[in-house]
């Protein structure tokens, strides 16, 4: 999630650079109208398991943070195997119609072939309130953590892991079935791998293989199990270079996907000839933020697999502490322009059926408390009460979904960038622009 793996899309943002044509035309298209998202679009939340839940178990991820004395110490994160109810209480609260947690193996499985009736007892409770909040759950089986056995075994290199992945997955698709929840089989697989590359030294190309093969085999037992399940393998989308850093893995697995789920963040980096004197970004909040973007990421999904509904599975924005971003822009002015750019998307034939937001509370950033991108910001190294405090995009949120989207006449704060900024060649070639 959201880290941008440079040393994966290096080549791809250069090769991108080389493409950028002459601009064409600019697309316009009539102001949004209220109500362009439909009655049954799905606004949602999301979470996942060992960023927010706290009292993790033995994990890759446990060993990773022990073996790099310079990030944050986990603890209890934000706690959410504790506040669990009073966080979805505050998700009902905004209207929201899914909420996306992660079921995690580790957890779940804490010794080969012994499962923890409490793990799964503690999900079960999960759900039930997720369920009885009105809400449907969309439930994740691996964002990026296995268990301390399991990596062992030499984690995605070992030639048994499917097998054992996939011993598991079956038993929580069996567990969870019959509450209807929409899958997320593997969260964000290239990013996935990037970071078993640097703290194992993965193979890439064998654990993508290994990792596609995971998917479609649990995808195929879900519909057995469950007919009419919807089932995705979200891809953290990279401007400027998705083809060659995503393109690879929705190849292997273009035939078992119900929906494209996409992540949003970030827009275009172009190569920059004075690197080695400019400062690299301190943060993820010094990186480029265009909601404009999400429009193309839209775009590029909706091309690439025509008919196939699209859902923002996460997009957010980060702040550094929860301080102002460099760039003065606002959680809730983001928040509204993305909403702006996801209904333009509607309105020009996109079939986009749900979003949600990244994150519900803020968590552990995969080393770091430090980027926040909670709807609700917790001080986790000075709060010893993990107090849930609203951001000024609790209140924009809560009146988008009321009203399903903008209000007519909504225009963004903030015009589009120049595109060669956005995801070139496409944001170029077709470039769009505010009314």
């Amino acid at each position: 999630m959201r880290t941008r793996f440079r040393c994966l899309v290096a080549a791809g943002l250069v090769a991108a650079a080389a493409l950028l044509l002459v601009p064409g035309a600019a697309g316009t298209a009539p102001e949004t109208r209220t109500g362009v998202l439909g009655e049954d679009f799905l606004w949602g939340v999301a979470a996942s398991g060992f960023q927010s839940e706290g009292q993790s178990p033995d994990s890759n991820w446990t060993r990773y943070i022990e073996a790099n004395p310079g990030w944050d110490r986990l603890g209890d994160s934000v706690d959410f195997r504790s506040r669990f109810r009073s966080d979805i209480a505050a998700a009902k609260n905004l209207g929201v119609r899914v909420f996306r947690i992660g079921v995690e193996w580790a957890r779940l499985e804490p010794q080969p072939g012994v499962w923890d009736p409490a793990a799964f007892a503690l999900y079960d409770d999960v759900v039930a309130a997720i369920v009885a909040a009105g809400m449907r759950p969309m439930l994740t089986l691996d964002h990026w953590v296995y268990p301390g056995w399991a990596a062992d075994r030499g984690g995605w290199g070992n030639p048994g892991m499917v097998s054992d992945w996939l011993t598991n997955m079956r038993k929580v698709v069996d567990h969870f079935a019959a509450r209807n929840p929409i899958w997320v089989t593997i969260n964000e697989p290239v990013a996935y791998i990037m970071y078993e590359i640097r703290q194992n030294g993965t193979d890439a190309d064998q654990m993508l293989d290994r990792v596609a093969q995971a998917h479609n085999s649990i995808y195929d037992y879900i519909h057995q199990v469950q007919p009419n399940a919807l089932v995705t393998s979200n891809v953290g989308y990279v401007a400027g270079a998705e083809s060659r850093v995503n393109g690879p893995l929705m190849d292997r697995i273009a035939d078992k996907l119900d929906f494209i789920g996409i992540d949003y963040y970030f827009a275009y980096e172009p190569p920059d000839p004075a690197a080695a004197t400019t400062p690299a970004p301190s943060g993820m909040w010094d990186l480029p933020v265009r909601p404009e973007g999400i429009y193309f990421a839209l775009q590029h999904y909706s091309q690439r697999f025509p008919g196939i509904p699209l859902w923002i599975v996460e997009n957010g924005i980060p702040t550094e502490n929860g301080a102002p971003r460099p760039d003065a822009y606002t959680r809730s002015e983001h928040l509204r322009d993305t909403v702006y750019w996801l209904q333009r998307a509607k309105s020009d034939g996109m079939n986009l059926i749900g979003y949600n937001y990244w994150s519900l509370t803020d968590n552990y950033e995969w080393s770091s408390y430090t980027p926040r991108f909670g709807l609700y910001t917790v001080n986790v190294r000075t709060d010893p009460t993990l107090t849930r405090i609203p951001t000024d995009a609790v209140a924009t949120y809560r009146d988008i979904i009321a009203h399903n989207g903008l209000l007519a006449g909504y225009l963004p704060s903030r015009p589009p960038a120049d595109c060669r900024l956005i995801d070139p060649p496409a944001s170029c070639t077709a470039p769009v622009t505010a009314p």
